[in-house]
């Protein structure tokens, strides 16, 4: 993913990107194996399908603060997706054109936490009294890309992450990596042939030594058949907390989705099919196993 700086969100995309990377192994190691085979020929070449953020639901934040942002960059808001098991609430938004990433935004129902889980987020997020984003100048596109990387509150506590971790992972990941980009996505189906299958690609990350998520089954396939996805899982790495202390923790991860052709558009030649012509949007049974990237047991093989 790289954009040529034309314009703000070229500019906030490139810079969530070089710093998401730079914390995410996985990224640069399946980009390099994919230059290795002849795949691609830099990095410019892979298509993003989407990128994922997560938020909490609490006043002056999560997805209607957030989503200000895109929507002012000429994103469109599209289905939403409700997550009871995991208390969380999503949307999904389409691009302003076809070149640029889907973003996928989250939310934890902050109020549907037990008490203690519900005081420790609260406590953290009371001294935002207005919303960030009402301040910023969203034509300036650094202002942004150093908000996106600002915390917005202080840095927790080990005790107080262990307490979230207990009830919620997305709880967790959030208090902890804040806007941090959560994933962004290889789109397997724009790839050479030999590894457009989302099968395949599976079989060339995994013989690079890369462990990719089971939950529900590597690969999760919506109930129409047309979208594919699988992720790796995050590796953990060493947070220091606001006591001194350090834990290691989930960071992030890489998506890869096959979108297949509409059948309304089979019979099209090969050469002919643009990203109009297949499955578009997401599929809430594959997200709620995807969003387990993050999770302890998915990390460790420790299920519970």
């Amino acid at each position: 993913m790289n954009f040529e700086n034309h314009n703000p969100l070229d500019t906030v995309l490139n810079n969530l990107f070089e710093q998401y990377r730079a914390g995410v192994p996985a990224v640069d190691k399946i980009t390099q194996a994919l230059l290795e085979k002849g795949i691609v020929n830099s990095q410019k070449e892979i298509v993003n399908d989407h990128i994922a953020f997560r938020t909490l639901g609490v006043p002056n934040l999560g997805i209607a603060s957030l989503e200000k942002i895109f929507l002012h960059y000429g994103y469109r808001k599209r289905d939403y997706y409700h997550f009871k098991e995991k208390k969380l609430n999503a949307f999904w938004y389409s691009p302003p054109t076809s070149d640029y990433p889907r973003i996928f935004m989250s939310e934890l129902i902050v109020n549907e936490l037990g008490d203690n889980a519900r005081n420790i987020v609260e406590n953290y997020t009371a001294d935002i009294t207005s919303d960030p984003v009402d301040s910023l100048n969203l034509n300036n596109g650094e202002e942004v890309a150093a908000f996106l990387h600002t915390p917005l509150w202080r840095l927790p506590n080990l005790a107080d992450y262990k307490t979230l971790l207990r009830e919620s992972e997305y709880a967790a990941w959030v208090i902890y990596n804040r806007y941090y980009l959560n994933h962004y996505t290889i789109s397997i189906h724009a790839l050479k042939r030999g590894l457009n299958k989302l099968e395949d690609f599976n079989g060339f990350v995994e013989r690079i030594g890369i462990k990719l998520n089971n939950a529900g089954g590597k690969i999760k396939t919506s109930a129409d058949g047309l979208l594919s996805q699988s992720s790796t899982v995050s590796k953990l790495y060493d947070a220091v907390f606001s006591g001194g202390e350090k834990f290691e923790i989930a960071g992030s991860y890489v998506e890869f989705a096959e979108r297949k052709v509409l059948p309304e558009f089979k019979n099209l030649p090969e050469s002919e099919i643009k990203a109009e012509h297949r499955r578009d949007g997401f599929e809430a049974n594959n997200a709620n196993k995807i969003f387990e990237s993050t999770y302890t047991g998915q990390i460790t093989g420790d299920k519970k």
